[in-house]
């Protein structure tokens, strides 16, 4: 059975249990201004802080009541203290805001007795929030490093207050869908941000974390309001996605094995078109089959699929941006597209006949790269190219100078690869 977004159930429902919390530990950005943020429920004389996952198993669920997108104390405040983004001021203004442009922040702890239903926005508030954040994501001319900042801690708020209420309905499951698909197109226009590498490699560690924890809880989400043996509409695609983030062994791990997760899906999301695409180019990935890898993504990726296994086909433009994001260690391992292609070239040069060289232009179908280009990768992992008889480049085999490609040759990213980055092409909002 295929469910349709909305249900018809707009109330929150009792289930908390299984809803997983969205706090974080590690979003850094916020660390340095640590002592110019107020906490926006601060009473004197209650220093109690718990984190959010405490206060909502000790307490029994708030009905929000507060009919903005930001509270009028916490808007008041922060007009005072100037805190206010570019987005939430008025008219330019660094000390006005409104209600139609202030949105409430994420704040990290709140005391269990600083919770009151006047702070925190019921459900029909928070869906034109996200509605709101997601039409200015669409329509601003800023860039996008300041347009993801703004966004990233206002979802957090978001989920955060709809964790306070403990709603669970189908409701949440399309807003949670939303925010997952922001954190995944973030991922790839992440990689075309020009800034400091040092500082664009912590965001897409924090974006990579918080689409983490947004998948985990729509996965509750899914099988909290599941009913026999329904499928949401868009839950293969989002499954999927969990399959495409462990195409290395230990990349984004969770502590589960993906063995022991297929174990818990249901046949219909086993045998899905999303699902079948994703076991297929993990095998693919594992099994060093290259041709079928490139060519399975290239012909089957649906957008959000593509973001993710984005990093494992980009072109060596790229390839600093990743490996500045290694050397800090802000993930444990990351093959790059210029990695899986250099497999591919180590394989084909050590099995190859010896007196018959491979020619470039299979080679260069094989791994989806201009000819051109290929040469010139090719000759970056120290193997040198040559003309046959008929005139044609080749590469000749059993070679014994290969070695990884160390990055800085360009060359020109997948055509399909650019449809992400059009007005319209990515799944919408």
């Amino acid at each position: 059975m295929i469910r349709n977004h909305p249900s018809q159930n707009p109330n929150a429902s009792a289930t908390s249990s299984s809803f997983s919390s969205p706090s974080s530990n590690s979003d850094s950005r916020h660390r340095n201004h640590a002592t110019t943020q107020p906490n926006w429920n601060r009473i004197s004389n209650r220093p109690q802080r718990v984190p959010l996952e405490e206060l909502v198993a000790t307490t029994q669920s708030i009905v929000g009541t507060c009919p903005f997108m930001c509270p009028e104390k916490e808007r008041s405040q922060r007009e005072r203290l100037r805190d206010l983004a570019v987005f939430e001021r008025l008219d330019g203004n660094p000390m006005k805001s409104s209600s139609s442009l202030a949105v409430k922040k994420f704040c990290r702890t709140i005391s269990v007795k600083e919770v009151h239903a006047s702070d925190i926005r019921p459900l029909s508030v928070l869906e034109d929030t996200l509605d709101y954040l997601m039409k200015l994501l669409d329509s601003s001319d800023r860039s996008f490093l300041v347009l993801h900042d703004f966004i990233f801690d206002r979802t957090r708020s978001i989920r955060q207050d709809l964790s306070m209420q403990i709603i669970n309905n189908d409701q949440v499951i399309c807003m949670y869908e939303k925010m997952v698909r922001f954190h995944v197109t973030s991922n790839h226009k992440l990689r075309r941000c020009e800034d400091d590498t040092t500082i664009l490699s912590s965001i897409h560690h924090l974006n990579m974390e918080q689409l983490t924890k947004c998948l985990a809880s729509l996965y509750n989400l899914y099988d909290i309001n599941r009913t026999s043996d329904s499928v949401f509409d868009n839950e293969a695609e989002f499954r999927s996605l969990y399959v495409l983030l462990h195409l290395e062994t230990h990349s984004h791990s969770t502590g589960e094995s993906l063995s022991s997760w297929f174990s818990r899906l249901s046949s219909s999301i086993i045998c899905s078109k999303e699902m079948c695409f994703a076991r297929r180019v993990l095998r693919f990935f594992r099994m060093g089959n290259f041709w079928r890898f490139f060519h399975t993504v290239a012909s089957e990726a649906t957008n959000l699929q593509l973001c993710i296994i984005e990093p494992y086909i980009m072109e060596p433009e790229y390839i600093c941006f990743l490996d500045k994001v290694i050397q800090n260690g802000l993930v444990e391992s990351c093959i790059t597209g210029a990695e899986v292609r250099a497999l591919a070239v180590a394989c084909i040069n050590s099995s190859g006949y010896k007196l018959h060289p491979y020619p470039l232009t299979l080679l260069s179908k094989i791994l989806m790269i201009e000819e051109l280009n290929l040469e010139s990768f090719c000759n970056a992992c120290g193997l040198h190219t040559s003309q046959d008889d008929m005139g044609n480049k080749v590469l000749p085999t059993k070679q014994t100078g290969f070695s990884h490609p160390k990055g800085g040759f360009q060359c020109n990213v997948f055509q399909w690869l650019e449809l992400v980055e059009k007005p319209g092409c990515e799944s919408s909002f």
